[in-house]
């Protein structure tokens, strides 16, 4: 693979920052400096951070910047949730960006193995 905008995870992952992004221009003016923000950040940091991980040299840091792009998902998941309890978005909504965000994931776990194995592989 020659770049991360290859990698199934950032281009998924990439669609959820898109959809985020056009989310949050509904959200009242209110939260701009606030919710806006916060999902805003962390969806750009899903992508950051996938991408500047495959441009590290060692796969545990790449594994690394996954964990952190893993745990910006989380992030996305609680602002969405706070946005349901806000009003600003409806059930159908939440429920559909849970399933993105699970899909993603499934997908950035599976990306975690396989630079794991890739790291044992490496070593003999």
């Amino acid at each position: 693979m020659d770049s991360f905008e290859e990698l199934e995870v950032w281009k998924k992952s990439r669609e959820l920052r898109i959809n985020i992004s056009e989310l949050v221009k509904r959200f009242p003016n209110e939260e701009k400096y606030k919710l806006n923000d916060q999902l805003i950040r962390a969806s750009r940091s899903v992508t950051a951070n996938i991408a500047e991980g495959f441009g590290r040299f060692h796969f545990q840091e790449n594994i690394q910047y996954c964990r952190q792009s893993r745990g910006s998902l989380f992030e996305i998941l609680d602002h969405l949730t706070c946005a349901f309890d806000e009003k600003y978005i409806d059930k159908e909504q939440l429920s559909n960006f849970k399933n993105d965000i699970h899909n993603i994931l499934k997908i950035l776990n599976g990306y975690i193995l396989y630079l794991k194995s890739a790291k044992i592989k490496s070593k003999t």
